[in-house]
């Protein structure tokens, strides 16, 4: 093990880290011993150990989710007790936002403010939303001759792997969880292994709420031993998976080589942000600069691409760029930090290689470009702007999942519309522009999932959010994430 991060002794004594998984009910350890570090992104330093859960673990959780799915104990419970239980599970989260904030910015780095306010009410939320869902979402009657009848009735796939990523710990858990069991499936939940804590807390909560034994699965670990022992289990109905475009494929093929199993994708993006000359310039540097820096562009929606018409290019990133440096990047638990760590090591050599990459390339920083706060060992790195960007360079094209933003100057909003299309992502984009039938031109004729007019990574549960192209399949949020994890049976009755 690490040396010990000192972090621990500033937390409140109540906040206990979890040490092993959750399979029917329980707490478990894997079954070989073996355990995963975890790292405090904030100095570098070991915080804890998880299980570190494999192919025999996962079969556990999977047999337990099964039995469950098949005694009826929640798939045939009538809908208004389940709802009852999902939004009793939502005020659980809520009660402990205090606590599930601080494992969230102790895994991932996460400012303490933005993880106790936004994220874990964000989770709450969608538990809430969809649990009011439940008693509200109706089959169908087909038409038919007068001596039949046909009965079309949503039926819940059975078991359902939830495999999420480490930006957003439990909302982009809840984005799943949350519809599949009100569905009626059971769940098996594999947390990123950088960031186990908020998951197998919730398990916890969940039993607490009502959801019943088995229904609800953790299992920590690595994603190449438990994320693809779920994705080629035969006795999973569905894999729902958002993180890497490259791992999202291979859950493809795993599919392929298992059972057929139904996938759902969110994955990467390069989304633009396309600003045009009558834009409101002050409006779009303050939209484009949290749209990047926020979580310390750890997200997959980030607005890493700013495409501008050259007239205004210099005026929007002298903007841009007084944003970028009034940013305070710190410590995470500190209430006036704006921007943290980067996640791990991996992810901080990942991004600052793509800096050198964009100085090789022939882009001009504007500002940042480099470490910062090195003495506190931590992930730490300055915001970045990137001028003079070419589409084609490496820091236009793939996704560096970090605070790095790239300017692309256009001569019209024909070429941006072009340029925002020339990637193999098609998460989401932003418009800026005071005209209205050109925003509506340029939103139609952008491929992405997501087109935010004169805002960005605006939204709420009852609107669908993912992606076209190689950004993934299947949408979270909404009513629409219901179809993921659920069949239509057609019954016909003859009289």
């Amino acid at each position: 093990m690490g040396a010990e991060s000192n972090i621990l002794k500033t937390l409140p004594k109540a906040v206990k880290l979890p040490t092993q998984s959750f399979i029917g009910g329980k707490h478990v350890s894997a079954r070989s011993g073996a355990t995963l570090e975890c790292i405090f992104p904030g100095d570098g330093k070991v915080i804890g150990e998880v299980a570190a859960c494999d192919e025999v673990d996962v079969d556990l959780a999977v047999r337990s989710a099964r039995e469950a799915f098949g005694s009826g104990r929640w798939s045939r419970m009538a809908p208004q007790e389940r709802r009852k239980i999902m939004l009793r599970f939502s005020e659980l989260i809520l009660a402990n936002r205090e606590e599930l904030g601080i494992l969230e910015t102790l895994n991932v780095g996460k400012p303490i403010v933005n993880a106790t306010n936004g994220d874990i009410p964000s989770a709450a939320n969608c538990v809430a939303w969809f649990g009011e869902a439940i008693d509200k979402i109706y089959g169908e009657v087909g038409p038919t001759s007068d001596d039949l009848m046909a009965v079309v009735t949503r039926e819940p796939l059975g078991v359902v792997a939830a495999i999420v990523p480490w930006n957003y710990p439990l909302s982009m858990a809840a984005w799943k969880f949350a519809p599949a069991l009100i569905a009626g499936n059971s769940v098996v939940l594999k947390p990123a292994e950088q960031s186990p804590y908020t998951a197998l807390r919730i398990a916890e909560l969940a039993l607490e709420a009502g959801i019943p034994e088995g229904v609800f699965n953790v299992v920590s670990g690595f994603g190449k031993t438990a994320g693809q022992a779920l994705g080629r289990h035969m006795d999973v109905d569905c894999v729902t998976f958002t993180g890497s475009t490259q791992v999202g494929k291979m859950f493809l093929i795993y599919a392929g080589q298992s059972n057929g199993k139904r996938v759902s994708l969110e994955l990467g993006g390069k989304s633009p942000q396309v600003v045009l000359a009558d834009a409101d310039l002050d409006a779009a540097a303050a939209s484009i600069a949290a749209g990047i820096f926020a979580n310390a562009g750890q997200v997959c929606n980030a607005g890493s691409r700013v495409i501008v018409e050259e007239s205004v290019k210099d005026a929007l990133v002298e903007k841009v760029t007084k944003h970028a440096e009034a940013l305070r990047v710190g410590n995470p638990f500190d209430v006036e930090t704006k921007m943290g760590p980067l996640v791990s090591r991996e992810q901080y050599e990942r991004v600052l290689s793509y800096m050198e990459i964009g100085v090789q390339q022939g882009a001009r920083i504007a500002t940042g470009g480099g470490k910062t706060l090195v003495e506190s060992g931590g992930y730490f790195v300055q915001p970045t702007i990137f001028d003079n960007v070419r589409n084609d360079m490496r820091i236009a094209q793939e996704e560096i999942f970090g605070p790095v933003l790239s300017v692309i100057s256009v001569k019209d909003a024909e070429q941006a519309v072009k340029v925002a299309n020339d990637t193999v992502y098609g998460l989401a984009a932003g418009v800026w522009t005071e005209n209205i039938r050109i925003a509506q031109r340029v939103a139609k004729g952008i491929r992405a999932g997501v087109v935010w007019v004169n805002c960005f990574d605006r939204g709420n549960m009852s609107v669908p959010f993912g992606g076209f192209k190689q950004s993934g399949h299947g949408r979270d949020k909404s009513l629409h994430a219901i179809d993921k994890y659920t069949d239509w049976k057609a019954t016909w009755f003859a009289s």
